[in-house]
């Protein structure tokens, strides 16, 4: 049987690894994040291999509370990843407008554009 503090202390790191995950995607540490969403990941596999539908009533209840914490901070951080996808999907658009400009005007460079040479509007 598993030890009813160890497993409770278990939900309880897991909400703190939630919290400090989110703090750390609230000051855009993206790179520190994913090495903290590897410890989440392991600690999650770790509380499954350890159900606490075993431990007494009360605990079960702590764990429970504990479950919709963490659960509330997943959806907050997943909420802050799409909006770091989606301003990163942006920076890359405007990079390739920008390539698409750079390429197109490097290819005109040298060239000397004189006003007879551009087209006329007949109306005008």
């Amino acid at each position: 049987m598993n030890n009813p503090g160890t497993v409770l202390n278990n939900w309880h790191a897991l909400h703190a690894l939630s919290i400090a995950m989110l703090k750390l995607a609230h000051s855009g540490q993206w790179d520190e994040l994913i090495e903290k969403e590897m410890e989440y990941v392991q600690l999650v596999e770790g509380i499954a291999q350890n159900p606490i539908s075993a431990c007494p009533p009360a605990q079960i209840e702590q764990a429970r509370f504990i479950l919709e914490k963490v659960l509330q901070n997943e959806t907050e951080l997943k909420g802050l990843l799409k909006t770091r996808m989606d301003d990163l999907r942006n920076l890359i658009t405007q990079t390739g407008k920008q390539q698409s400009v750079t390429s197109t005007y490097g290819k005109l460079s040298g060239n000397i554009l004189y006003p007879e040479n551009l087209t006329r509007d007949p109306q005008l």
